[in-house]
């Protein structure tokens, strides 16, 4: 008998059960690290990934080690490159490797046998030819960036104007990397699902839908396993998805574009807290890939990482690229201010926007109206006793759905009939306060009643926003509606400023954009240029209209030097201002922060927890030579309840640990695990539910 191997394996296990590490298990056959297998733990079998083989024992009795139970066979070993992405994703968000590991893997491969897979991998499609299809011919700025691009090793930041073609040119780089590499892959990323099949259509029109896959969480277990199969096999020869696709197992790949870089989407928000956008310019590196990051408005850290050199700067470590023209004769939209000062109190739409997208709307034209928030209004209230109807559940108040006559929190999913009168005192007369997507959708359809189109016909209204797409298929078919020209005036969240090419809308109007520019959030701000620049982007795509395109903006605050660099269209200034102030306050992209939250059944218990550990954590580290400098190197703040302190009757509390040295802030947080595991038994903190670190926080 063959003496057996020992095997490292990942696992997916609980998140703080301190069985986060990788497992040993023994092998009576020759395995390779980055094969899949089934093992017991407990009384289940387990999918795992082995990591590591060897033939030396562990130090452990081995009477402790279990067997391998099965192989699955027939699938080739996940790839060095993939199983080092995963590993440092695990060791940079805190999270176990297993963890990490199992959840980029498709969840149906956790239920299969040898046998069921090896049945699905002889239906593949093997044969999955490029047929490239050319694409429009290239503007001197298209050809310039390219060639950039074939001449520099990157990462690049691709900073192109709305219009300008920027997915001309990653259409053409992949198409430049398959013509010269027979086995080359590419990975196309967008921020959200309501993106893909706009973009998803384009690129199977241009290389032919055998070589493209999709990858996104609004796919069937079944269609996220038969893509995954054919990306690891290297048949797929390009891969189109979402955030989750940065960890599809590509071994050919060569070229990486990560389009709308800027996107807060490209955060995950559960679980693994990863940025899509930063792992892949690490895994361009891994992988010896180009990394392509591309937007009209890029985040600030990419910009900061991009600065040119100068005498006292080295520069930053990506590549710009410039592409500042709209394609063909196209010019951006024309910003107007609306001051809000001076319209009537309470005014939701001003007398000169209505009058402009009446003047619109009878030349056929269409419209867009922005506002960020969804429902019929933020809340009900009772003017008498102050009453608002607020969530017993989270600390937030439910919104008043107009339609179907319900309260409804965002939060927790809480949703009853709206009260016939005020539950506190009685009266009657309850009414909505603020305004939401829903209220101003038939506002708007009131001060239009009498407006009509070319034909005669009346004006027709349509609004996209999370109530109105729950339904499967409802995005594509409003979307459809706006294109072939159905709908006069769009009404919206965020969902319908990105990405959208909508070719007959010539005015984009932002409703209420200034709670964003006095945020508590550092990074509103830029989240508002964002979207205004976005929304704006919408208007004027025909070049034969762009001349009398328009962005408006409503705002109490028209002289704001935001609104100044929108109505220059100027990124590069707004973006100039925003790194001086962030960094006079040593914010991000200067410095480095984590959160660390807590879930309790008390704020009493997150937050004693959090100081706790504070407390703990820097008299440990200052008591040893070795890591005493760390406690001057991170700044760990008090903790604080979140801005949403209660979700599902849960409180939570968060604490802010901030450095400008990212190695040094990474040292701190594997202390901090250490510390939380010997505290979380402790009988003064069982209140405690749970306790998670977000590394690059997007939100604080």
């Amino acid at each position: 008998m063959t003496e057996p191997l020992w095997i490292e394996i990942a696992l997916q296990t609980p998140a703080h059960s301190q069985v986060g590490g990788l497992l040993s298990y023994r092998s009576q056959q020759a395995l390779q690290p980055g094969q899949l297998v089934r093992v017991p733990l407990g009384r289940r079998d387990l999918l795992g990934v082995v990591w590591s083989v060897s033939s030396a024992a562990p130090d452990l009795p081995p009477s402790s080690v279990r067997d391998v139970s099965s192989v699955l066979q027939d699938l080739p070993p996940l790839g060095d490159a993939w199983r080092q992405l995963v590993q440092f994703s695990a060791q940079y968000y805190q999270r176990s490797l297993g963890e990490v590991a199992l959840s980029a893997l498709p969840p149906q491969l956790r239920d299969l046998t040898s046998e069921q897979l090896a049945r699905r991998l002889k239906k593949q499609n093997t044969e999955r030819a490029v047929q490239t299809t050319p694409g429009p011919a290239l503007s001197p700025e298209q050809s310039a960036v390219l060639d950039q691009m074939a001449s520099g090793s990157g990462p690049f930041l691709l900073f192109g104007s709305t219009g300008s073609g920027k997915t001309e040119v990653y259409l053409q780089a992949v198409e430049r990397m398959l013509a010269t590499d027979p086995q080359a892959q590419a990975l196309i990323m967008v921020p959200e699902i309501n993106l893909t099949p706009q973009l998803e259509e384009r690129v199977r029109a241009r290389f032919g839908s055998e070589a493209v896959v999709s990858m996104h969480s609004g796919m069937t277990p079944a269609q996220r396993l038969k893509a995954w199969l054919a990306a690891h096999a290297g048949h797929a020869r390009i891969v189109l998805g979402t955030r989750m696709a940065i960890f599809a197992s590509m071994p050919h790949l060569k070229l990486i574009v990560v389009d709308e870089e800027h996107d807060p989407s490209y955060k995950q928000q559960e679980g693994a807290r990863y940025s899509a956008r930063d792992l892949a310019v690490y895994r361009g590196r891994l992988q010896n890939a180009q990394v392509l990051l591309a937007s009209a408005t890029p985040s600030l850290e990419s910009w900061h990482h991009s600065r040119p050199a100068h005498a006292e700067d080295p520069g930053g470590r990506y590549q710009r690229l410039l592409m500042p023209s709209r394609i063909g004769t196209g010019l951006l939209p024309k910003v107007r201010r609306v001051d809000m000062n001076k319209q009537p109190r309470r005014t939701i739409l001003s007398a000169p926007l209505v009058a402009a997208i009446q003047e619109r709307v009878e030349r056929g034209e269409q419209c867009m109206l922005l506002l960020n928030r969804r429902g019929y209004a933020p809340v009900l209230h009772c003017a008498d006793c102050g009453w608002k109807s607020e969530c017993k559940h989270c600390s937030a108040f439910r919104v008043f759905h107009k339609i179907d006559r319900t309260l409804r929190c965002h939060h927790c999913g809480l949703t009853e009939r709206v009260p016939r009168a005020c539950p506190e005192c009685g009266n009657a007369d309850i009414a909505p306060i603020g305004r939401g997507t829903e209220q101003l959708e038939e506002h708007l359809g009131e001060l239009l009643a009498h407006v009509l189109r070319p034909d005669g016909t009346p004006v027709r209204i349509a609004r996209i926003d999370a109530d109105t797409t729950r339904l499967k298929g409802a995005l594509e078919s409003q979307l459809a509606q706006v294109h072939s020209g159905e709908v006069d005036v769009l009404v919206g969240t965020q969902m319908i400023a990105k990405g959208h090419d909508f070719r007959r809308i010539t005015l984009v109007a932002a409703v209420n954009p200034d709670t964003a520019l006095f945020s508590s959030d550092f990074r509103a701000p830029e989240r508002l240029f964002a979207l205004l620049m976005q929304a704006a982007g919408r208007a004027g795509r025909d070049a034969a209209q762009s001349a009398t395109s328009e962005m408006w903006v409503q705002t109490f605050h028209p002289t704001h030097a935001l609104f100044e660099a929108l109505k220059q269209h100027d990124y590069p200034a707004f973006a100039a201002s925003e790194l001086a102030e962030r960094t006079a306050a040593d914010l991000p992209p200067i410095s480095h922060q984590a959160l660390l939250r807590a879930d309790a059944r008390s704020q009493e218990a997150a937050q004693a927890l959090l100081n706790a550990a504070r407390e703990t954590l820097e008299a440990q580290l200052s008591a040893d030579p070795e890591t005493a400098d760390l406690v001057l190197q991170v700044s760990v703040y008090p903790a604080v309840p979140m801005s949403m302190q209660r979700v599902a009757d849960v409180e939570r509390a968060q604490m802010l640990l901030e450095s400008p040295n990212r190695m040094a802030l990474q040292k701190m947080l594997w202390h901090l695990h250490g510390v939380l595991h010997q505290m979380r038994s402790q009988p003064e903190h069982k209140g405690v539910i749970r306790w998670l670190v977000d590394v690059d926080p997007q939100a604080i």
